[in-house]
């Protein structure tokens, strides 16, 4: 035979719940999962809404005025769109910026190279953001 579970004092840890405080208890729990999956379907229709995926793949610093970036881009077939690519410097600063349109296609993903001329040297060529084009 297995002993009950020792109960704390009465008064331990606050006064007994009452049936009122059970139920705003649950009626809270309730309104957290409600405004969680509120919250996951408005994340999940901004993915959505965003067709334009991209990835960077790499990148070749030419010298102190360009640096090639290599990326590849998903969108819808026939959607167009247009990627920013920055190359940065050692300080994380915007050394060099091109928008690169991206024209419909027959296929979904595709890769792009590209030539981003420079004012100084550059450590890094990356894709910022790429967007539909309506």
């Amino acid at each position: 035979m297995v002993a009950p579970a020792p109960r704390p004092p009465a008064g331990r840890y606050g006064p007994e719940p009452t049936d009122g405080t059970r139920r705003l208890q649950r009626l809270a729990l309730a309104a957290v999962v409600v405004v969680a999956m509120v919250l996951l379907a408005w994340i999940g229709t901004g993915v959505m809404r965003d067709p334009v995926i991209w990835q960077d793949v790499g990148y070749r610093v030419d010298g102190p005025t360009s640096t090639e970036v290599t990326f590849d881009v998903t969108t819808p077939l026939g959607q167009a769109a247009t990627c920013r690519v920055q190359a940065l410097s050692s300080t994380y600063a915007q050394v060099g910026v091109l928008d690169v349109p991206i024209p419909p296609a027959e296929t979904r993903t595709r890769r792009v190279t590209v030539t981003v001329p420079t004012v100084q040297l550059a450590v890094t060529g990356v894709v910022q953001g790429c967007e539909p084009v309506d």
